[in-house]
């Protein structure tokens, strides 16, 4: 697949386009990938996902703009698997923003991604202040000579896909819920840096992934990890939070304990699969009272795994 950025550079041939954020990519977004990999095969096409960063909310308002469900390598990742020829992530600023709906269309979708065909939701809006609907939409892909399909919603269990209804499931911690949305188990990844080593002076060392935007879930769980140039994975536990109890993090830190594991992570990228939910994360009167919770936390991981383990005998 085909990953581009920055200032689009008009292509030799047209190409089958989806429009939006896809945060999660969860099953609505699976099913949008689809239709257009599909759709650009039969008309002989490059199927192509426009794409932002950041998300439009990060950068109108950062401080209420909601969690992140997939960083974009993550992201990428999904959509490489799903099948799509070409990704351009576009930068999501100022002058992005400023952008009129008209324009939007001529300069981004016609002339850049020299579309063919375009799938976007009912509800797609686009243009500065939101000013484009799928009716101007419909009058400017007539103009500018591409087909225009309407993507209809995807539903779940009698309830509608969304991002949004992903986020409220992994803060509520439910992870079931998340995955049925997700159509996969919730993951994310990240490359381990290096930490106060205080995981190690407890016991029990983490391997330390920094979240640069908030997360959409937090406290302790039982895990499993693939560390990169690995196909396997490792039963691990891992907490998400701000490390109440000794010395306090400004942002969301992702500790991961690897049950079992010696090895040297630093540096290395490690994707994180969420299994089940342990607890919340608290803040205890002493180190040797954080300590027997962490080691508590561990055998509970152990547990998941061994009953895991008879169950798939």
């Amino acid at each position: 697949m085909q990953v581009t950025h920055g200032t689009i550079a008009p292509g030799s041939s047209r190409q089958a386009l989806t429009i939006g954020n896809f945060d999660g990519v969860h099953r609505g977004h699976q099913a949008m990938l689809q239709r257009t990999v599909s759709h650009a095969r039969a008309l002989r096409l490059a199927s192509c996902v426009l794409t932002f960063e950041p998300h439009p909310r990060e950068f109108f308002t950062p401080a209420t703009a909601p969690a992140r469900l997939t960083r974009l390598r993550d992201k990428l990742e999904l959509m490489a698997a799903a099948g799509v020829s070409r990704v351009h992530v576009a930068r999501f600023d100022a002058r992005l923003a400023a952008l009129a709906a008209e324009r939007f269309v001529e300069d981004i979708v016609a002339r850049g991604l020299r579309t063919a065909w375009l799938l976007v939701g009912r509800d797609f809006r686009f243009g500065a202040r939101r000013g484009g609907d799928f009716a101007l939409l419909e009058q400017l892909a007539a103009r500018h000579g591409f087909e225009l399909e309407a993507m209809p919603e995807v539903a779940f269990g009698g309830a509608r896909v969304s991002s949004s209804a992903a986020r409220e499931a992994l803060a509520a911690g439910d992870l079931a819920r998340a995955g049925q949305l997700l159509g996969r188990t919730y993951a994310m990844s990240g490359r381990v840096v290096h930490g106060e080593k205080l995981g190690r002076e407890l016991g029990f060392p983490t391997a330390n992934i920094v979240l640069r935007r908030r997360p959409a879930l937090a406290g302790i769980f039982v895990v499993e990890c693939r560390i990169e140039a690995e196909s396997g994975w490792r039963p691990a536990v891992a907490s998400i939070g701000r490390r109440p109890t000794v010395n306090p993090t400004a942002a969301p830190l992702l500790e991961v304990h690897l049950l079992d594991y010696a090895g040297d992570l630093y540096r290395r990228h490690l994707q994180v699969r969420f299994l089940a939910r342990v607890r919340d994360e608290e803040k205890y009167d002493s180190v040797p009272a954080l300590r027997a919770a962490i080691a508590r936390d561990a055998a509970q991981a152990r547990a998941h795994f061994a009953m895991k383990k008879k169950t798939n005998a």
